[in-house]
């Protein structure tokens, strides 16, 4: 439920700079899509040039691939770095700090004369870029919440996936035309102009960072960004790198290396107070993680095709880079098309399933290819390939906006592109491989039976998710994006499940949990409020709120406690009496938001209730504002002590709670069943207010303390 007290006005934008009539204008969307995009197109311009630089240094073209895993592992390993770094520092101050060090890098590349050098240049290029895509996200949504909105257009996020999926695709082709014009340093000089336009953009059309910057110790430091989190991750994806760049030789060690050090990871993360890969939320949280493993899968299959076809058209069917760069401007423009088309519509789930059916259509037409296939069919695959990369794109940022928490949003944004390009760095391996004794038609089709194999799994991960289709039948009884937010803005920063300690809890030295006064089942009423889908949209971790709220349930069928089951729902008379003066509720009549009858106020179809449950409509914030007397419902059924979980913390939980106690009902509260849209209200409340009218405990709780009282 929207917090009580919400005093912001929606039409007034405070961030300084920001258009007083779109917030979302191509002053601030401008930089932000241009900074967004230097990382694809880096990643693929390279394609084109790799035989120009292998003959310029007198070296293998083999050897050359070491330009993009270097530039791949320094990206999978700072883009979620650089999303921590920008929720630390200020989203502004990272976007501009990674554009400078692309100016500077494309200054050592265009300057270098040996292979080290460009493998330099390659990594700040890495670096630098890395910063655009996961800051973008921030001030993205920073601006929307300013602007009282829900969340951003649309087409804001659709325009951040088309620059980065369209230039992925027409890398290679701008790559080619550069690199046959003025040769292979064009691949690197030309980040200069780029960079450099999209540095006077930034600082002219997005606002500075609100928030001074505070260092603190260098301990302190380290430990808010999780610096040897970072430094673990880092060095597991290294160890995983040198082990795929050598195939197909195996080489043990390194893979040893990268599962001791992945192990070693996941120790320290769970933890670390403030995780850098946060495992709980990965575990928690399966969305996420399957969007995660599904992105990195299709560019896996995507990067496949884009690096091994572009030499394949170079060295065995004999095209210039020029030509073989004009050759994939076809999928470039699918590419931005597929993602535009993808972007204005409301549903993730289909477009995913025609993604993943379309890179398996691909993968089997790419098996009858060969030196005597027509140029006209090769770039009908690739076209195939254009469509699959800009779906896949836009729809699987779409998921991850929708689950990702909003605190961690620059970290989880990162994590996305971490996952493209671990797939991009198998693709090298798996294209190195294939080419291992030369460029030839037979290369080309292991290639595509390996594409044949990863496109399969992932049509079988889409179709068997079923958060998918939950979250498109979800999001269809949602405002609009854009729309104006009767509440605080949406987040998705995930509630820490761990209740917090309170000095009234004691420590239990038997079963090691914490303990608090016994409950009596008997006299005991369970409260489930607002958990309807047009508030678990607002909320972190729906899904993990969900469970435990299921699992509190079930402790209440089990134990002989009451059931009550509290939704917020307005019917028409209801919303004619609500004044233009509560803030709250006036706007949401005006959206429709909480109107009775609708799939979206009904309590969620994962919580069932019984025949001797109750079941009350509220039409305020607290349990006790409904069409039935609660108060006289609980004394009739003898409770005097009543358990509380609900969305959201500031809101239902916090009203209801102090009514409660000044009506003297022993209380328990759930904290890792309720869940507020802002994790810094949500952490206050639970270890400075309610420990003063409530024993704060969590689901597992519960068993003890009702097995304590018999």
């Amino acid at each position: 439920m929207p917090s009580a007290g919400d005093t912001r006005t929606p039409e007034r934008i405070s961030e300084a700079g920001a258009p007083r009539g779109n917030p979302f204008g191509a002053r601030f969307v401008a930089p932000l899509y241009l900074g967004a995009s230097l990382n694809p197109v880096n990643s693929s311009i390279i394609a084109t040039a790799l035989v120009a630089i292998a003959a310029a240094l007198h070296i293998p073209v083999g050897d050359t691939a070491i330009l993009i895993s270097s530039l791949y592992l320094t990206s999978a390993l700072a883009q979620p770095a650089a999303g921590r770094l920008a929720e630390e520092f200020g989203p502004r101050r990272i976007f501009v700090a990674g554009i400078t060090l692309v100016l500077a890098a494309g200054i050592v590349g265009s300057l270098a004369h040996s292979l080290t050098a460009l493998i330099v240049a390659r990594v700040l290029i890495g670096a630098g870029t890395s910063a655009g895509y996961p800051a973008a996200m921030l001030l993205i949504r920073r601006r929307a919440e300013q602007a009282g909105h829900a969340a951003p257009p649309r087409e804001v996020l659709g325009g951040l996936s088309i620059t980065g999926a369209a230039t992925v695709a027409v890398g290679p082709a701008i790559g080619g035309l550069l690199i046959g014009w003025a040769g292979w340093r064009a691949a690197f000089w030309i980040n200069i102009p780029v960079a450099a336009v999209a540095l006077v953009l930034a600082l002219a059309g997005v606002a500075r960072d609100p928030e001074p910057v505070r260092f603190g110790s260098p301990r302190a430091l380290a430990s808010r960004i999780d610096l040897l989190g970072m430094l673990g991750f880092g060095g597991s994806l290294t160890a995983l790198m040198v082990f795929l760049d050598a195939l197909p030789r195996l080489e043990w060690p390194a893979l040893a290396a990268a599962l001791v050090l992945a192990a070693a990871l996941v120790g320290w993360e769970l933890r670390a107070a403030q995780p850098f890969l946060d495992v709980r939320l990965l575990v928690a949280n399966g969305a996420l993680t399957r969007t995660y493993l599904r992105n990195g899968l299709t560019l896996m299959g995507t990067y496949v095709i884009l690096y091994g076809l572009t030499q394949w058209l170079e060295v065995a069917r004999g095209l210039s880079a020029y030509q073989a760069g004009l050759m994939l401007m076809p999928m470039g423009v699918l590419t931005a098309l597929a993602a535009r088309v993808v972007s204005r519509r409301a549903v993730v789930r289909w477009p995913l399933i025609a993604c993943a059916v379309l890179l398996l259509v691909g993968a089997v037409a790419t098996l009858f290819v060969g030196s005597g296939t027509p140029i006209a069919a090769v770039i009908c695959v690739t076209a195939v390939f254009g469509l699959t990369s800009g779906a896949g794109t836009v729809a699987n940022q779409t998921v991850l906006y929708q689950e990702a928490p909003a605190a961690a949003l620059g970290t989880a944004s990162g994590l996305l592109r971490t996952f493209g390009y671990i797939g991009s760095i198998a693709s090298a391996a798996i294209t190195g491989t294939a080419f291992h004794r030369g460029v030839s038609d037979s290369g080309l089709h292991s290639i595509a039976w390996v594409l044949v194999a990863i496109s399969a799994l992932v049509l079988v991960m889409t179709v068997l998710d079923r958060q998918l289709a939950r979250a498109d039948r979800h999001h269809t009884n949602q405002p609009p994006a854009g729309a104006r937010n009767p509440g605080p803005a949406p987040s998705t920063e995930p509630t820490h499940t761990e209740p917090p300690r309170t000095e009234s809890r004691s420590a239990d030295m038997t079963t090691g949990t914490h303990t608090a006064p016994a409950l009596d089942p008997a006299r005991t009423a369970l409260l489930l409020m607002d958990f309807q889908p047009v508030v678990l949209g607002a909320v972190p971790d729906p899904q993990g709120v969900l469970a435990r709220a299921g699992e509190a349930l079930a402790w209440a069928r089990a134990h002989g406690a009451h059931v009550v089951f509290v939704r917020v729902a307005l019917a028409e008379k209801d919303a004619a009496a609500v004044p233009a003066h509560n803030k709250t509720f006036s706007q949401a009549v005006a959206a429709g938001y909480l109107t009775d009858g609708t799939a979206a106020t009904a309590v969620h179809e994962s919580l069932k209730a019984g025949e001797d449950d109750l079941t009350v409509r509220k039409t305020r914030i607290s349990a006790f504002a409904s069409d039935t007397d609660l108060r006289a419902e609980l004394r009739a059924r003898g409770v005097d002590t009543l358990v509380l979980a609900g969305l959201s913390t500031s809101g239902v939980v916090l009203t209801t709670l102090r009514q409660a106690a000044d009506e003297d009902y022993r209380l328990f509260l759930l904290a890792d069943a309720t869940a507020d849209p802002d994790p810094e209200v949500h952490r206050v409340l639970m270890e400075k207010v309610f420990p003063h009218q409530a024993e704060i405990i969590s689901t597992a709780d519960l068993a003890a303390l009702s097995t304590a009282a018999a």
